[in-house]
């Protein structure tokens, strides 16, 4: 499911982790909290897997994308089917389907999970808190030119921002134009540029 918007709302300025916790966070908090009290888990064990989650789920979108920047062959893989390509760098991820959706000159991509927080975290590591908050799930839909524009990222009126939504068996990984000025550069040069929320969308990658 795609979305195509051309909305140009003056920017809001919010914090997207301001405002009261979603329904998905009290009831893990409640989940949490009913767990220790029965003495079935302590706070320590459960910081400790989050340690380990973090461990066996880093942040590799990065090396993926510079692969794609500097390969053709591997970029052209990617788009037709994102899960095989990511494969190839031992990427085992958790959904069907991994879609990548191109940024060019004329469109830009945007993605979300507007229900909970669908998120290819195999790839991405731990979705941030802004992406879980409902502010973010809610306003993005509506007004994604502001939203940007929150993250610092002005997208031209002739761009066409395209909001894709996120679900359970289908996830989503923008592929960012190539920066100019990064001609000749190795693939650890360019991965340094490539940022987690540029293959969210709310950013792009700067030399």
């Amino acid at each position: 499911m795609s979305h195509d918007h051309d909305h140009h709302e003056k920017a809001k300025g919010r914090d997207f982790d301001e405002g009261p916790p979603s329904e998905y966070e009290i009831m893990s908090r409640a989940m949490q909290e009913l767990l220790e009290a029965k003495g079935l888990i302590t706070a320590e064990e459960i910081r400790q897997r989050m340690e380990q989650f973090e461990e066996d789920f880093p942040y590799r979108g990065s090396k993926v994308i510079a692969h794609a920047w500097a390969d053709a062959a591997f970029r052209k893989r990617l788009l037709e089917d994102g899960k095989a390509a990511c494969a190839e760098f031992g990427v085992d991820l958790e959904a069907d389907r991994l879609i990548a959706v191109e940024n060019t000159p004329e469109v830009h991509n945007l993605i979300v999970c507007t229900l909970c927080s669908c998120y290819p975290r195999a790839l991405l590591g731990m979705p941030p808190t802004w992406y879980k908050s409902e502010n973010y799930r809610k306003r993005v839909v509506r007004e994604p030119r502001a939203v940007l524009r929150e993250f610092g990222t002005v997208i031209a009126d002739d761009v066409t921002v395209r909001v894709h939504d996120s679900n359970a068996d289908m996830r989503y990984v923008v592929v960012p134009m190539r920066p100019a000025g990064t001609e000749g550069w190795s693939e650890d040069e360019l991965a340094r540029i490539i940022t987690r929320d540029s293959l969210v969308g709310v950013t792009v990658p700067k030399p």
